[in-house]
């Protein structure tokens, strides 16, 4: 399994990004996909998931602001976020969970500074 991030960058406080992550293989449709997130000196953090059923589960500091979303038959997941904040910083990272295996992607930087 391949996880391909694309779509971070720089945007201003209140700014909106969309973060893409295309899997490769064939379990993408009964996978739980997430996003995780790393600042600097910080531990890495479930930002929001989604399960094959698309029951969606979001950390609380981005309720609200960020969506998850699937496309099944691009095997494809996405995190819209709007209203973005400096504390948002981070490099966001696509995994992708089946029962006890998790894959990673490579990461995107998001950084939310004016």
């Amino acid at each position: 399994v391949q996880l391909v991030e694309s779509g971070g960058g720089l945007v201003q406080p209140g700014g909106s990004l969309r973060l893409s992550c295309a899997a490769s293989g064939s379990i993408f449709m009964v996978s739980i996909m997430g996003w995780y997130r790393q600042a600097p000196g910080k531990q890495r953090e479930l930002v929001a998931s989604i399960t094959s059923g698309n029951t969606t589960n979001y950390v609380g500091s981005v309720k609200g602001r960020f969506t998850i979303s699937r496309d099944n038959a691009k095997s494809t997941v996405y995190l819209q976020m709007n209203s973005l904040k400096p504390e948002d910083t981070a490099v966001y990272y696509c995994s992708l969970s089946l029962g006890p295996s998790r894959y990673w992607g490579q990461g995107t930087q998001v950084t939310v500074s004016s």
